[in-house]
Order: C-alpha cells, then sequence, then structure tokens
C-alpha cells in the first residue's frame, strides 16, 4: 500500500479509506509489513528490473508516506515518482529525505500535472483494499493506463482474501474459513513497529478477477504470480529472511504479483 502498510487500504484512495487524514497518515507509517518485504516488495522490483532501465520514468500509484518509492529508486537507479490521493501521506513523504524525483496529488481521479504517456512503468501496492466497487478499480486501472507509454509494464501488489485466518509474521486476513466476494468488507490486523497490532477495515478483491479486469482497461499480456519464501530467500534482506521462520507464509503465502503491458 501500498507502501509500508501491508493490506491496510491505501489512504485518501477510496471512499471511508483506514488511513485517512493526518493521523491516519502518520499510524500507517507506523506498520511494520514484515510479510511484504518478504513475499511483496521485493519481487514489485525483481518484475520492474526485467522492463526498466536506469533513468526511466517509474510511477508508484499510491506511494503513501514514500518508503517504497525511496527503496525503488535506489535498487533501480529509476526516476520515480509518487503519486497518491492523501495531501497528508504526501506531505510525510516529502519531508522523509526520500531518493523520489517528484510528488503528486491525485485530485477527482487524475495524478495532477502528470500528461499522458509519462511513465516508462508503473507500480501499485496494495491500492485494491482500498476500494470498495468494481468502478473504482476500473477507474485506478484506467488512470494508470493514461500515465504509461505504449507497451510500458505495470506491476500490481495484492493480498489474497482467500488466505483468511493465518497468523502471519505481520497481519491477519480475515476470518478462517471465510470466502469474499469482490469489494466486500474484511477486516485485516496489521502488527506495528512498536509490536502492538492494530485492525482496518479493507475490501476484499479475489486474485482471479483482477486479469479481466485490466484487460478492461486496455492491459494486455497479463501475469499472475504468488512469490514463496523458497524464492525470497536469495531476494529479499538476508537479515528479514533469519529473523523468522515464516512458517505461515511457506505453507499459505499471501501475496500476489500481477504484471501486464499498456497496449
Amino acid at each position: 500500500m501500498s507502501d509500508s502498510s501491508e493490506q491496510a487500504g491505501r489512504p485518501g484512495v477510496g471512499a471511508g479509506a483506514a488511513w485517512s487524514g493526518r493521523e491516519g497518515a502518520q499510524a500507517f507509517a507506523a506498520v511494520e509489513a514484515a510479510t511484504d518485504w518478504l513475499l511483496g516488495y521485493p519481487f514489485v522490483f525483481r518484475a520492474l528490473s526485467r522492463r526498466l532501465r536506469a533513468d526511466q520514468v517509474l510511477v508508484d500509484y499510491g506511494c503513501g508516506p514514500g518508503k517504497v518509492a525511496d527503496q525503488a529508486a535506489r535498487r533501480l537507479g529509476a526516476r520515480v515518482v509518487g503519486v497518491d490521493t492523501s495531501p497528508e501521506m504526501l506531505a510525510l513523504a516529502r519531508g522523509a529525505g526520500t531518493a523520489v524525483a517528484e510528488y503528486h496529488l491525485v485530485e477527482n481521479g487524475r495524478a495532477t500535472g502528470l500528461p499522458d504517456g509519462c511513465a516508462d512503468a508503473v507500480m501499485c501496492n496494495h491500492v485494491l483494499a482500498s476500494l470498495p466497487t468494481e468502478d473504482a478499480v476500473l477507474a485506478v486501472f484506467t488512470e494508470v493506463h493514461r500515465l504509461l507509454r505504449p507497451g510500458a509494464p505495470f506491476v500490481l501488489l495484492a493480498t489474497d482474501p482467500d488466505c483468511g485466518g493465518m497468523d502471519y509474521a505481520s497481519l491477519r486476513i480475515g476470518g478462517t474459513g471465510e470466502v469474499y466476494r469482490p469489494g466486500e468488507p474484511l477486516t485485516v490486523r496489521l502488527r506495528r513497529t512498536d509490536g502492538s497490532w492494530q485492525e482496518v477495515r479493507n475490501h476484499a478483491w479475489p486474485v482471479a478477477v483482477v486479469p479481466a479486469l485490466l484487460e478492461r482497461t486496455g492491459f494486455r499480456d497479463v501475469v499472475q504470480h504468488r512469490p514463496s519464501v523458497e524464492e525470497a530467500v536469495d531476494l529479499a534482506d538476508p537479515e528479514l529472511v533469519n529473523s523468522r521462520t515464516w512458517s505461515a507464509e511457506r505453507a499459505r503465502p499471501p501475496l500476489v504479483i500481477t504484471t501486464g503491458s499498456a497496449a
């Protein structure tokens, strides 16, 4: 969501988002996100590195406080542009001294100041969790498509709501055995950096429905991948890999990366 949050709904992207306002932005920035840094963001960066050259433009749609965008800039050598619908999130990001080149506010569904086809790639982390309707999802995908030049890649990180009831290192998604319809509310528990836990209300988007929604908004060559702990051993930070047993993450990896190209 994302940025430093795992499945916490992205601030301001959808109605009733969990992290709106100044206090919400600060709470969002305090989420630990260990599972994401093991099975999510390193794989997003790998997917981007296969298609993105140094000094090209990467837009982080829903950048939050800029932590993931900062790491992308440092690891990929790209010119990273962060966009978000929350002015409070962008204020945190601008004050954090990141390597991100610039930030833009999303207003009325459009990233202000960014022309059509300006991006060589776009990443979008845990934004779906804040979107309550199919129309809201399609609107985000349409704006991402507008920003991308033809043929450029889109990398989307999301949680599988079917992984409910598992006690992951830094999150718990919904309830055991529950089946969620697209857009249906679900509760997620997130571990904070101080060791406490926070509950937030998200929206479920089964990963199987995402490819068709992307294709409806002009994306092609859509592929999905569910990263495993075994893959992460050679990709994620070794200190993080060795910090836990990751038993739940091994048993049922909860994150899915969807990639596609702008037609």
